[in-house]
């Protein structure tokens, strides 16, 4: 029950809204009493943070596994950039921006966590890229790293880039091409251009 109860909940969070969200609502939803979810999450802000570090779990699992099976490391960050917007394909609402907004506690430990995991799979994805020539040897690889974190950190947020504007699929490919085109070789740009021209047709 108690997975039962997250997954519900992280669907109807992603798609309305951490604050909008009622625990009626998650109990409505699944035809279930109020008091069953208090059984398993003693408060809202329990149920919060479970569905946070089960969504970063999901997420987590999956890029481990397109960095395990993909083609180079140029086509590994568009295959993860694909996988995150399908697994939040009906985000309504900013998860991240109404987190630290209303649950800012869980906010800075999503954060920390997040940047430790990025942190170590972008910096394995660019010494890979270094090791087949496709990323530039003069490369600071931490540097780069920490860049890449903060870059896609600060494009979901709201006040920088308005929802209304752009969409986070077009700001997700932006910044991607963005950051490719600053460390990839000439073998590196090959490959990123056939694969751009490839999809977008």
């Amino acid at each position: 029950m108690k997975e039962k109860i997250i997954q519900k909940s992280t669907e109807l969070f992603l798609t309305l809204g951490f604050k909008s969200v009622t625990m009626d609502d998650i109990a409505s939803e699944m035809g279930i009493s109020k008091k069953t979810i208090y059984v398993h999450f003693k408060n809202k802000t329990k149920l919060v943070e479970a569905v946070t570090f089960y969504l970063f779990d999901t997420i987590c699992t999956g890029i481990d596994s397109i960095c395990n099976t993909s083609k180079n490391p140029i086509e590994e960050l568009y295959d993860i950039k694909m996988f995150v917007m399908q697994h939040l394909n009906n985000e309504k609402m900013s998860p991240q921006y109404q987190l630290k907004k209303y649950y800012p506690q869980i906010y800075e430990v999503l954060k920390n966590k997040q940047f430790e995991k990025m942190h170590k799979s972008v910096r394995e994805s660019l010494v890979h890229g270094v090791n087949t020539k496709l990323f530039r040897d003069t490369i600071d690889l931490d540097f780069i790293s920490r860049m890449y974190f903060t870059g896609m950190t600060g494009i979901k947020d709201n006040m920088f880039f308005p929802p209304e504007n752009y969409t986070m699929d077009y700001l997700m490919e932006s910044y991607l091409e963005y950051h490719l085109r600053a460390i990839v070789t000439k073998k590196g740009m090959t490959i990123l251009n056939n694969f751009i021209t490839k999809n977008q047709s």
